[in-house]
């Protein structure tokens, strides 16, 4: 009977794959009569996938698989078994595992996969592999937005080139109107500037006069006493 400790590692192990189920995506590999170099190889590739690939027990995966509820998986824990799991790119399991498979088509098959939930035939994860990583899928859909774009240039250039010229585009862009003042303002503006200056000069002789009337004044009264 297994101790204690050998029945918690078990466990830890279980509940280990239980989680890899639940990742975005799965392949499982029958790996047998592969060698340590191409073993070595395909992990490197794995790596740079970020696919999280191990061998593992048929006996403790179909404790995993009951919980992750993949009960229809069981028929294909036989034999040597391994996985291949992402949580990032739901297709680079299948098409890493796929391109193995073709390079090694004797001793290294794949047998079945799942994704988001759902059962995957040895066809299906076939098919899924073919599918091209997500940069490339980007890149055609960008490629089909531009399409349209790209196809009117090209008429347009083709069309200038046959008429012998180019085709200009020419934008006209309107300034906004400024109000300019009334010519009567300045006029205004000049006449009371003109009519201020003298007022100002006849006041400061008005300043002197009354100070001279008031200087007289004391000196007659100084003289009286």
């Amino acid at each position: 009977m297994p101790s204690d400790k050998v029945l918690k590692e078990k466990k830890q192990i279980v509940e280990e794959m239980t989680t890899r189920l639940k990742s975005k995506s799965g392949v499982f590999v029958d790996y047998k009569g592969i060698t340590v170099i191409e073993d070595t190889q395909m992990r490197v590739k794995m790596r740079e996938e970020n696919i999280d690939y191990s061998v593992i027990k048929n006996s403790l995966m179909k404790f995993a698989i009951k919980n992750a509820g993949y009960d229809e998986l069981a028929d294909v824990l036989v034999g040597t078994t391994s996985l291949a799991t992402s949580t990032e790119d739901p297709i680079a399991p299948a098409r890493v595992v796929k391109e193995f498979a073709d390079k090694l088509p004797d001793y290294f098959e794949i047998k079945a996969g799942f994704m988001d939930g759902k059962i995957l035939s040895k066809s299906e994860v076939l098919a899924i592999a073919s599918i091209p990583p997500l940069p490339m899928l980007q890149a055609q859909f960008l490629g089909t937005l531009l399409a349209p774009i790209t196809s009117l240039a090209v008429v347009l250039k083709a069309a200038a080139e046959k008429a012998g010229g180019t085709v200009d585009v020419e934008v006209k862009v309107e300034k906004p109107k400024v109000e300019e003042p009334a010519a009567s303002e300045p006029a205004e503006t000049t006449a009371e500037e003109t009519a201020a200056e003298p007022a100002e000069a006849a006041a400061e002789p008005a300043v002197e006069e009354t100070v001279t009337v008031e200087e007289t004044t004391e000196t007659e009264s100084k003289e009286e006493e």
